[in-house]
C-alpha cells in the first residue's frame, strides 16, 4: 500500500498521469511573469498555488511523525510569494521529494491509525488527501495557463 500511494504522488508530480499533464508537465515552461499574474480578481496566481501544494506537502511530511495536533497557520497555508525560481526549484521539488521519502518510511501498520490533524482522519487518508489535493491545484494552474 505504501508503494502504492508514492506511486500516485510520483505521477501526479512528474507524471505519466493518467488525468492529464503533471505538476512538472504543467510547471515546465511557466515563467515568473505567468506565474504572478492574477487573472481573476481574488484567485489565486500560479505561484500561490505551487506554494500552497508545496506547503501541504510539508505539513503532511510533517504529521507522518508528530505527536499532537497543530493545524496549518494562515501564512503556512498560503505561504507570501518569493522569487519564482525558487518556489519551483526549492519549495515543490524538494517537499515531493522528502514526501516521498517519509512515506516510504513510514510503518504500514500504522496507515489505518489517527493521524494527528484537526479533523478526524487516518494516515491513509492524509496521504490520499495529499494526491488529491495536489490534482486539483493541478487543474487550476492548467486553466490559469490558458
Amino acid at each position: 500500500m505504501i508503494h502504492r500511494i508514492v506511486d500516485q504522488l510520483s505521477r501526479v508530480y512528474r507524471g505519466p498521469a493518467w488525468h492529464g499533464p503533471s505538476l512538472q508537465e504543467l510547471l515546465a515552461d511557466v515563467t515568473e511573469e505567468i506565474a504572478a499574474r492574477r487573472l481573476i480578481e481574488g484567485a489565486h496566481t500560479i505561484q500561490e498555488l505551487v506554494l500552497h501544494i508545496a506547503a501541504w506537502m510539508r505539513i503532511a511530511r510533517e504529521r507522518l511523525t508528530a505527536t499532537e495536533v497543530r493545524d496549518a497557520t494562515p501564512e503556512e497555508n498560503w505561504p507570501a510569494m518569493g522569487e519564482w525560481v525558487e518556489a519551483l526549484a526549492e519549495e515543490l521539488e524538494g517537499k515531493q521529494r522528502a514526501l516521498e521519502e517519509a512515506v516510504l518510511a513510514f510503518p504500514a501498520d500504522r496507515l489505518n491509525r489517527l493521524a494527528p490533524a484537526t479533523e478526524r482522519q487516518t494516515f491513509y487518508v492524509l496521504l490520499e488527501g495529499v494526491v488529491q489535493h495536489n490534482l486539483y491545484h493541478a487543474g487550476q494552474i492548467a486553466l490559469l495557463k490558458k
